[in-house]
C-alpha cells in the first residue's frame, strides 16, 4: 500500500498568512501538467510497491486544473501503478471554483473526496485573509457538493484570527454542524517570516497571535466536535470514524508515498526527498530527462524522532511495543520521568501500552514531542 501526492503550485491570490506566491498562468499550467506526467514515468519505480490506495491533489489550488488536465494525470498514474478500485482520490478546492458542472466532471474522473478551503464563515475575516470567496459562497460550495452526491467532504477552518471572539468562533462551529460535513481540518493561524502578516507583525502594524484566545478556541472546538460525533484523531483533524482522511493517516503512520510536481516531498519507507520548488526550473529539468529530486537519508534516530512527533499528534499515540520492535528502543523505561510529569499535568494518559495525549496535551503536542526527541540511537 502506498500513496500519491500531486502538488499544483498555482493560486489566484496570495493570502496574508501564506508565503505562496505562484500565480495562475495558462501556458505554464499546461507545461506543468505535462512535466508531472513525465515525472510519473521517470519515478514509477520509486515506491516499494505498485499498489496505490490514495491519490491527493494538493496545492496551491488544484481546482484550477481543467477536466482534461486532471484526466491526463490520472491516466498516467493508472498506466504506471496499480490504483485500487476503491482508492481515496482527494481534490483540494476553493469554494469559488465549485459549480454543478465541475462537480459532475470531477465525479466522472473518479474524484471521491473534496477538501474545501473555507477558512472562515465571517466575511470580515475572509477579507482580512485576502480570500476570493465570501461566506455565502462557502456555504453554497458545500451544499452543491452534497447535492452532487459527494458525501466525503472535509473543510478547512482557521482559528486564532485577530479579533475573533469566542462567541463568533462558537457560531462558526455551529455552522459546521448544520452543514453536516463528516470531516474538518482546523489550523491555528501562525505568523511566518516572508509573509505579509509576518512583516506587519514585525513592524507593529498587526498584533502577535493571542495564544490564550487561540487555546480557548481550540479547546472549545474539541469539546463541541467530540460531543457531535467528530472525533479528534489528529491535532488538527476531526472526523467521523468512516471519514478519516486515509491519505493523511498514511503519512502519520509512515506509509510510503510519492510526491509529484514542484517542491513535492516523497518518502520511500526509509528515506525522504523533495523536488525543486521553482516551477520553470522543475519543468526544464523534467523535459531534459532529469529528476529534480534531492534525497535525505534518514538515520534510525531520524526515523525514531519522526515516529515520536507524528505519533503524539494522533489519537493512537506512541506504541511502546512498536518502539521496541521497530527501533529496539525501550521508550517507557528511558523516559519514565517525563512520562510521569506530563501525565501529572493532565497532558497525557497511558492506554493499552500507548502514550496518548489528552485534549489539553494535543494543543502542546509539538513542544511535548521535543522533550522526547532522541539525540543518538543507531542500529
Amino acid at each position: 500500500m502506498a500513496g500519491i501526492y500531486i502538488h499544483v503550485p498555482f493560486c489566484r491570490q496570495a493570502c496574508h498568512y501564506c508565503d505562496f506566491h505562484f500565480s495562475t498562468n495558462t501556458k505554464l499550467k499546461a507545461q506543468l501538467v505535462d512535466a508531472i506526467v513525465k515525472e510519473i514515468a521517470q519515478r514509477r519505480n520509486y515506491l516499494p510497491t505498485k499498489s496505490i490506495s490514495t491519490i491527493y491533489f494538493g496545492g496551491g489550488t488544484p481546482s484550477l486544473l481543467s477536466k482534461d488536465e486532471i484526466s491526463k494525470i490520472l491516466d498516467a498514474l493508472r498506466s504506471h501503478f496499480d490504483v485500487d478500485d476503491d482508492a481515496e482520490i482527494t481534490l483540494e478546492a476553493n469554494p469559488d471554483d465549485i459549480t454543478a458542472d465541475v462537480l459532475r466532471e470531477w465525479k466522472s474522473l473518479g474524484i471521491n473526496r473534496l477538501s474545501i478551503g473555507i477558512q472562515s464563515f465571517l466575511d470580515e475575516q475572509l477579507k482580512w485573509m485576502n480570500r476570493a470567496h465570501n461566506a455565502e459562497e462557502a456555504l453554497s460550495s458545500v451544499k452543491s457538493a452534497q447535492e452532487a452526491g459527494i458525501s466525503n467532504i472535509t473543510i478547512d477552518l482557521i482559528y486564532g484570527l485577530p479579533g475573533l471572539s469566542i462567541d463568533e468562533w462558537e457560531n462558526e462551529l455551529a455552522r459546521v454542524l448544520e452543514m453536516n460535513v463528516p470531516h474538518v481540518s482546523a489550523y491555528c493561524l501562525t505568523v511566518e517570516s516572508g509573509t505579509a502578516l509576518g512583516h506587519w507583525v514585525a513592524k507593529g502594524k498587526e498584533k502577535p497571535i493571542d495564544e490564550d484566545a487561540a487555546n480557548a478556541q481550540f479547546l472549545n472546538m474539541v469539546d463541541v466536535f467530540s460531543q457531535n460525533g467528530l472525533e479528534q484523531y489528529e491535532v488538527s483533524n476531526f472526523g467521523r470514524t468512516e471519514f478519516y482522511s486515509q491519505h493523511n493517516t498514511s503519512y502519520w503512520k509512515g506509509v510510503p508515498y510519492l510526491g509529484l510536481g514542484p517542491s513535492a516531498h516523497s518518502f520511500d519507507g526509509k528515506n525522504r526527498g523533495w523536488n525543486l520548488a521553482n516551477n520553470p526550473a522543475y519543468i526544464k529539468a523534467i523535459e531534459a530527462g532529469e529528476t529534480p529530486f534531492t534525497t535525505e537519508t534518514l538515520s534510525t534516530t531520524d526515523r525514531l524522532n519522526e515516529y515520536i512527533m507524528t505519533g503524539l499528534r494522533t489519537k493512537w499515540g506512541i506504541d511502546f511495543q512498536v518502539m521496541r520492535e521497530r527501533f529496539d528502543f525501550d521508550f517507557e523505561d528511558q523516559y519514565r520521568d517525563v512520562i510521569d510529569r506530563i501525565i501529572e499535568k493532565g497532558w497525557a494518559s497511558l492506554t493499552d501500552g500507548n502514550l496518548v495525549l489528552t485534549r489539553k496535551g494535543l494543543f502542546r503536542a509539538d513542544g511535548i514531542a521535543s522533550d522526547f526527541f532522541i539525540l543518538n540511537h543507531e542500529d
